[in-house]
């Protein structure tokens, strides 16, 4: 008993002692674009980084919030993301688990009868044994790292797959936002038509009237018919439109979203987001999620370097066992009948054809490969916040611009309209500055959209949004 103790001390001593790592020292690549925004001004310090902003905080719409909350729970993409972190976390138990022994209880009965020219007793016999023991097979002694790299490689992926995870919440959260945002554009749109389609009806009416009284000509009536098409074309184009933007809602919801259930509001009435500040390009740095995912993925590619290098170097093996063994069950566990198996092994490769060079060399390119991604990464956020705030500027612009625009149609179909029923302008001026206020009161819509969904994405560009 007494050596069988000192053989499982033993073996949990090497355990312990096993373990240095050849992967080489990590270092986090230099950024490879400018300490700050092109955006002038746009450096500046915010209150909190926007990664610690809770999309809570930011979409206070209680509507978008219920569709928001009910795609987190029940969106399928986000659910294969967080099925492939739990398998990640499995796999990193697993490889885990190879850096300590396995320790296995067994225990086996064995009867067999000899032959009489084959016994050694002068005649046939049955013969029985009775064993069981408590051992260790195939132990590896982790001297050179190989075992503790391969599981620093899976821990990292892990992190990655719960960074993977957080992007993909990040991105849904934005998807809902922007399809609401849709939504809600596209019923403004088609109001303003059927406002357009009414009056263009009121006019038609009054013209076909005039005609009838011969005083306005066949052409005005034709032309005005024209409006009233064009009008019913639109309203058909953004009725569709608008079951379109449903649809899409409720594949990111994963549920039937019902039109009923979202107010029926205009864009500028649906909320005023909270003022973004973007800070300097190091915040994003540490609050995108794909980012870090990269980041965990090149860590894990360093790791296994590590493990091709630890292939080259003498592999060595435990295989040790502690029990009882008796012919008959009733002695099996008496004081005289313990066994014990201590079985080492070392194997050194000599000539492999250069298949562990071949490994090493593929885990520095699988290296190499990572930090290029993770560079393309940082290149990919910084343009994105870079293009959300430069567009942020312009589009404030348009926008009044547009609503300007708005102002000056309306003015003139008010005054040429006037006109031609006191007989001064033709309808065709009426019908001119009509169709120019439904363009301009469509276009201010759509370019209020675009501000609205452009700060949509700065916000999910700074990395907020997944809390």
């Amino acid at each position: 008993m007494n050596q069988g103790y000192r053989f499982l001390l033993a073996m949990l001593l090497a355990a312990a002692l096993a373990g240095c790592s050849l992967a080489p020292n990590y270092a986090r690549p230099e950024s490879p674009v400018g300490g700050d925004w092109p955006e002038k001004g746009a450096g500046s310090a915010s209150a909190a980084p926007v990664s610690e902003m809770a999309w809570r905080t930011f979409f206070t719409n209680a509507t978008l919030q219920r569709l928001i909350g009910d795609a987190l729970a029940n969106n399928r993409d986000l659910r294969v993301a967080a099925l492939n972190m739990e398998r990640a976390a499995a796999q990193y138990r697993i490889q885990r688990a190879d850096r300590l022994p396995t320790v296995g209880l067994s225990g086996d009965h064995a009867s067999q009868r000899v032959a009489e020219d084959l016994s050694l007793r002068g005649g046939s016999y049955i013969g029985r044994q009775y064993t069981v023991g408590l051992g260790v097979s195939g132990f590896e002694l982790d001297f050179f790292g190989r075992v503790k790299s391969l599981s620093d490689a899976a821990l990292e992926q892990y992190f990655a797959s719960e960074e993977a995870h957080r992007a993909a919440r990040l991105s849904l959260v934005s998807q809902v936002a922007a399809g609401w945002l849709q939504l809600l554009a596209d019923r403004e749109q088609l109001a303003i038509s059927r406002e357009t389609l009414a009056s263009q009806q009121a006019s038609y009416g009054m013209i076909k009237s005039r005609y009838e009284h011969g005083v306005s000509s066949r052409l005005d009536l034709w032309q005005a018919q024209s409006s009233v098409d064009t009008a019913r074309a639109n309203i058909a184009r953004y009725t569709g439109q608008i079951a379109e933007d449903i649809n899409a809602l409720s594949i990111l919801v994963g549920r039937q979203v019902s039109g009923d259930e979202i107010p029926e509001r205009t864009l500028s009435e649906a909320e005023n987001f909270p003022a973004l500040q973007a800070g300097l390009p190091s915040d994003v740095l540490l609050g995108r999620p794909d980012i870090l995912m990269q980041e965990h993925l090149l860590r894990a590619a360093n790791a296994n370097i590590g493990a091709a290098r630890a292939n080259f170097f003498p592999r060595i093996t435990l295989t040790g066992a502690l029990g009882r063994g008796s012919v008959e069950l009733d002695n099996l566990f008496d004081a005289h009948n313990g066994t014990w198996l201590f079985s080492p092994s070392i194997s050194l490769p000599i000539f492999d054809m250069g298949r562990n060079l071949a490994r090493l060399r593929a885990s520095e390119k699988d290296r190499d490969i990572a930090v290029a991604n993770y560079e393309k990464s940082i290149q990919q956020a910084f343009r994105e916040v870079a293009d959300s705030l430069t567009l942020r500027r312009t589009l404030e612009e348009q926008l009044a611009a547009r609503l300007s625009l708005v102002r000056a149609t309306t003015e003139s179909y008010r005054l040429s309209n006037a006109r031609y029923q006191s007989g001064v302008d033709s309808y065709l001026s009426v019908l001119v500055t009509q169709r120019e206020m439904f363009a301009a009161q469509l276009a201010s819509v759509a370019v209020r959209l675009a501000r609205d969904v452009n700060l949509v994405t700065l916000y999910k560009a700074l990395g907020g949004g997944w809390k």
